[in-house]
């Protein structure tokens, strides 16, 4: 007879293990992180190595070469537009120092008339705050050195990276199918085929959302009249992908870019309402139609994932948790043992109804097929029918 272990030791099990993995995870984050985005690039790139293959006859080195440097030379050339603008941009660093000053001392007023606070006791106390940064800012310069010489060189690991895995992808499949048995290796290719539709959809969904915030933000900067409107549009496109805090430094650089043209508080106040719009348009819309929809994980799992992606690899532990999170869905779905944590993951809830004008999510559980619970609705329809019946006829 096959012994199955308690709840309560399975759930330890579980627990001991996302306890094990989150510290291997925070110890060899320089390491793993770049493999983890070597391999979801890979799956990316997969098809154009197999079109070149299946096509023209490309051998599979020549053509995982190929991919690779046509992905590289994307990210130069968008890296390479943006630090030419910045660049130009920062010929007018005078002029924004001005208006910067000009618009600190329309602060400094305000406050002035309506907190009765003096101007010298504003100035006591940013030169404090000042003063406490700069001595904070000594700790971290250590810090900032050591990340940046990481990033620069996973900027060089991850296409290397990305070229093995599309090279040696085969040798990884028999791998896995020698590491388990042979009656589960259907189920294997169907976890395999699962994860790169998901990775592969999901990246092509933020590439998406990407372009569509950039063109939004570029034609709204552009109305209100905001100099380099389509460099700042494109940036707050990328800081857009950084979960919560990305908008927010875009905002800040277009707000200090405007700087350039006029030092107008209008021109400040538009910056804020295009941001807002763009953000409403990207959460309601945007998100859930091509991001949200290709990995199916509900909103909780999904702020959860992302703060602990955070708090274990930084920026690029958030931009990997939630596809991170949905190939676990993926596995954990087809392994009958742990289907219910996939469940927990998932988000089979809203349907949306409508409510007046507007289609909003239900959050009920229609769909919910518990046997038990039908049988015990239908019982109860059916007695009820029986009594309404009964009295009726009486």
């Amino acid at each position: 007879m096959k012994h199955q272990l308690p709840f309560s030791a399975k759930l330890s099990f579980i627990l001991i293990a996302l306890i094990a993995l989150s510290f291997v995870i925070y110890i060899g984050q320089d390491i793993i992180v770049p493999v983890v985005l070597a391999i979801f690039f890979a799956i990316v790139l997969q098809p154009i190595v197999d079109f070149l293959k299946r096509t023209i006859g490309i051998p599979k080195i020549i053509g995982a070469l190929i991919a690779v440097i046509l992905f590289v030379a994307l990210f130069i050339g968008i890296f390479a537009y943006i630090s030419i603008q910045v660049s130009t941009m920062l010929n007018d660093f005078d002029k924004i120092q001005d208006n910067l000053n000009l618009q600190l001392l329309h602060i400094q007023h305000y406050i002035r008339d309506h907190f009765d606070i003096s101007s010298h006791q504003q100035e006591t106390f940013i030169n404090q705050a000042a003063q406490d940064s700069i001595e904070k800012g000594k700790e971290l310069i250590g810090v900032t050195i050591s990340s940046f010489s990481g990033t620069v060189l996973n900027v060089f690991l991850v296409p290397i990276y990305t070229f093995l895995v599309l090279i040696y992808n085969r040798h990884f499949k028999v791998f896995l199918k020698k590491l388990i048995q042979k009656e589960h290796h259907n189920i294997l290719s169907d976890i395999i085929i699962q994860i790169k539709s998901t990775v592969r959809n999901y990246i092509f969904g933020l590439i998406l959302e990407l372009i569509f915030v950039s063109v939004l933000t570029a034609i709204g900067l552009y109305i209100i009249g905001v100099k380099y409107a389509i460099v700042l549009g494109l940036i707050t496109g990328i800081l857009n992908l950084i979960p919560y805090i990305g908008i927010l430094f875009a905002g800040l650089l277009t707000v200090i870019a405007s700087l350039t043209g006029s030092s107008e508080i209008t021109i400040i106040i538009g910056i804020i309402a295009v941001n807002v719009v763009v953000q409403l348009i990207d959460n309601n819309v945007l998100v859930p139609m091509i991001v949200s929809s290709k990995v199916q994980i509900n909103a909780i799992a999904t702020i959860i994932g992302i703060l602990i992606g955070g708090a274990l690899a930084g920026i690029s532990g958030m931009f990997i948790a939630i596809p991170f999170m949905a190939i676990l869905k993926v596995v954990f779905d087809r392994i009958e043992s742990l289907e219910p944590w996939g469940y927990l993951l998932g988000d089979d809830l809203p349907k949306t109804q409508q409510w007046k004008y507007l289609k909003v999510p239900s959050y009920e559980y229609d769909n919910f097929t518990d046997t038990a619970t039908v049988e015990n609705e239908m019982n109860f329809v059916i007695t009820k029918s029986s009594e309404t019946s009964s009295e009726t006829s009486n």
